[in-house]
């Protein structure tokens, strides 16, 4: 599945968890590193307004589909993928790297919540090893001083997987960047889902989720801050509708 930006493709191109999952643990293996980043609606209404932001999309190694618009995007232009949202990610891979011997580091949010998400992954994977929390200060930018000082102390700590809820677009920026300054480091883009562990926000509940529901349910709880953003992801739809359907008809 492919979205395309002026010069520029990102593509969809981890099919499932199954394909996901092993190439994980062969980056592991070979103790190189990786970005993977989530990809949605809100996510492609952003890069729209952002050559930065698609650029960093090019440079993941993995991306996988965060929300079902997406996977029926992918129907319709007949390349189907499966629905990886990001906050469901957290704990199959922290139990991957605990089963690799592959420690972690968790970057974003806040103190109080990383130390809270720390305990909680902790407690559901027991051999999990944590190497490091950073919480960046406010007004992050992930090209600038803070970010670079960051990936030294993400080098020190010797982690080979890194958690990153800085929300989009910083966090799938420093994740390319990571590429480069932190080559050994695996970078998972996650958003909210170190603080759903953390219990500082609360998730939809399972059976919102299986009728594709949640992002209605996230809108009654704050209606005023994502009524906009639903409506900006809406309104590009048909257009990606048509053009799945010509990627369809391409073969």
């Amino acid at each position: 599945m492919e979205f395309h930006f002026k010069s520029q493709t990102v593509r969809v191109n981890v099919p499932d968890k199954a394909a996901l999952f092993a190439a994980v643990r062969e980056r592991f293996g070979a103790q190189q590193g990786f970005a993977l980043a989530t990809i949605n609606l809100d996510h492609l209404v952003k890069m729209r307004r952002s050559d930065a932001f698609v650029s960093a999309y090019v440079a993941q190694d993995f991306v996988v589909a965060d929300g079902n618009p997406i996977v029926w995007l992918s129907k319709l232009a007949k390349q189907p993928v499966a629905l990886l949202p990001g906050s469901e990610l957290v704990v199959p891979l922290a139990e991957l790297a605990a089963e690799c011997g592959v420690s972690v580091a968790l970057l974003g949010s806040t103190d109080q919540a990383l130390a809270a998400a720390a305990d909680g992954l902790r407690a559901r994977v027991p051999d999990l090893q944590i190497a490091t929390q950073i919480a960046p200060p406010f007004g992050f930018d992930p090209d600038g001083a803070d970010a670079d000082g960051m990936f030294g102390a993400l080098n020190d700590s010797r982690a080979g997987l890194c958690f990153l809820a800085l929300g989009a677009p910083k966090q799938e920026i420093f994740a390319a960047r990571g590429r480069v300054l932190a080559p050994a480091i695996g970078f998972v883009s996650i958003g909210a889902g170190l603080d759903f562990i953390a219990g500082t926000q609360t998730r939809a509940p399972v059976w919102v989720r299986r009728l594709a529901l949640e992002w209605l349910w996230r809108m009654a709880l704050s209606p005023r801050r994502l009524f906009g953003r639903y409506a900006s992801c809406a309104a590009i739809l048909p257009g990606l509708a048509l053009d799945a359907s010509k990627q369809s008809r391409r073969g």
